[in-house]
């Protein structure tokens, strides 16, 4: 049991090390955010997707972790 916890936060910590590199903090991918009338910065779907996908893996990342304490 407690193998498969390692493995799986070892898998799950690269998993978000690849997610947050590929999110780009200065570049939007919505063209319309960047015009000088719009002051709202709204995500579209590759970056809601990316962030939730970065939040639910720090979730569970978080959740193995106590695991592995409370086993050990």
């Amino acid at each position: 049991m407690i193998d498969m916890l390692k493995f799986t936060e070892i898998t799950i910590a690269v998993l978000l090390i690849f997610f947050i590199l590929v999110q780009n903090k200065n570049v939007s991918l919505n063209l319309a955010s960047m015009s000088w009338w719009m002051n709202e910065n709204t995500k579209r779907w590759p970056e809601k997707v990316l962030h939730n996908t970065t939040i639910a893996l720090w979730v569970l990342f978080i959740l193995n972790s106590l695991a592995l304490y409370l086993l050990k």
